[in-house]
Parts: C-alpha cells; sequence; structure tokens
C-alpha cells in the first residue's frame, strides 16, 4: 500500500549510492547476495534475543535490497539477478518470522505458524499472478522497475520493514502484532486472488475475441 511511496522517496539516494558501487565495478547479484547475507545475520541475532542488532542487520538487508535494484537499472537487469532477489527475499521473510518463533517457542510459536501460513498467501498470489501477468505480456504501470508484475495490498514490503521494526522495539508483544499483521496479510491475499482472477479473466476474453476476428 505504501510502496508507490517509499520507492519514490528513496529512488534519489538509492541512485546515488549505486553510482558509487558501479564505479567500483560491484555488480548486482553480488549486492544480493550480501544482503541476504545481512538478512540471515539479523536471523541469528533474533535467536540469541538480541533484538536491536536483528535490527540493524533487518535494516541492512532492506536499503541493499533497494541497492540492488537501483544498480541494475545502472548496468544490466538480467532475468537471473530479478530470480535471485525474489528468491532470497521470500526466505529472508520467512526467516524473521521463524527466528521469532524459535526465540521463545513457548509465547511465539503459535503467533509465527499462523503468520508464516498467511505469509505463504501472499507470496503464493504474488508468484502466481506474475508468472500469468508474464504469459500475458501485461505492463506494471505501478511498480514499473520491479522484475515482476504483481499487484499490491495492504502489506506490501514498506509495511512488512514496519512490522519488522515493531516487533524488534517490542518483542514482548510479538504475538499481538503478529496476528494483527497476519489478518493484513489475509485481507491481501484475498484481494489480490479476487483482483488477479477478475484481471486474467478479462484478458482471456480480450484474446478470445483478438483470435474470433
Amino acid at each position: 500500500m505504501l510502496d508507490p511511496w517509499t520507492i519514490k522517496l528513496v529512488a534519489l539516494p538509492l541512485k546515488a549510492c549505486a553510482h558509487i558501487l558501479k564505479k567500483k565495478g560491484v555488480n548486482p547479484d553480488q549486492v544480493t547476495i550480501a544482503g541476504f547475507a545481512m538478512g540471515m545475520t539479523a536471523f541469528f541475532a533474533l535467536l540469541l534475543n538480541d533484538y536491536k542488532t536483528a535490527l540493524f542487520f533487518i535494516l541492512v538487508n532492506r536499503i541493499m535490497d533497494g541497492l540492488d535494484g537501483a544498480l541494475a537499472r545502472l548496468t544490466i537487469a538480467t532475468d537471473a539477478g530479478g530470480f535471485l532477489d525474489i528468491c532470497l527475499d521470500f526466505i529472508f521473510y520467512s526467516a524473521m518470522v521463524a527466528g521469532f518463533g524459535l526465540a521463545d517457542p513457548q509465547n511465539n510459536a503459535i503467533a509465527a505458524i499462523i503468520l508464516l501460513l498467511c505469509f505463504v498467501g501472499t507470496g503464493t498470489s504474488f508468484l502466481a499472478f506474475a508468472a500469468m501477468a508474464e504469459k500475458h505480456d501485461l505492463n506494471n504501470v505501478v511498480y514499473p522497475n520491479k522484475a515482476l508484475y504483481y499487484i499490491g495490498g495492504l502489506t506490501e514490503g514498506t509495511e512488512t520493514i514496519v512490522f519488522f521494526a515493531i516487533i524488534c522495539l517490542f518483542p514482548g508483544y510479538f504475538s499481538f502484532f503478529a496476528f494483527l499483521f497476519s489478518f493484513l496479510c489475509l485481507i491481501t491475499t484475498i484481494t489480490r486472488i479476487f483482483s488477479g482472477y477478475v484481471m486474467l479473466k478479462q484478458v482471456g476474453k480480450k484474446e478470445d475475441q483478438r483470435k474470433k476476428m
């Protein structure tokens, strides 16, 4: 929901940093992998109940996730790089929730399981529509620089970062915020499935009409 606004906000700083990395010969995939390593460091920090350190590395991961895309647009954006970025992003998001669940299983396990289930819903609707959009050559006017076309929702990247920040700052309230975010993810999943189904249905009808002409 907030991604279109935040993308515009951080575009210039990321582009400036990307220019520096380009001059030093760094490629986008290296940034993607380094960012993922930072994310996994956050996961291990969560296991040690070191939430402030975890938050630091979560933020570093998210900055590098934007930086690899900015660098790719200055050099050569590849399908392989986009694929790698998306795969590692999904693993990172799941690892953060798993980290909280494992850090305090007695209090956090159920909420973490429910949230992971809802993450599967948002992720599945994201990837399934992206695959169909690619098949029908649909253009994404809202997120033109994304590797895949996807339908927005209540819980996109910005909202997820805010959620991670909140639970790192207030880890004792993880279950409450996790159930709340799960509900928002559920709404996102339902609206994405409905919107995607309707959109693809319309696209299919238009293609059938063109074939009959």
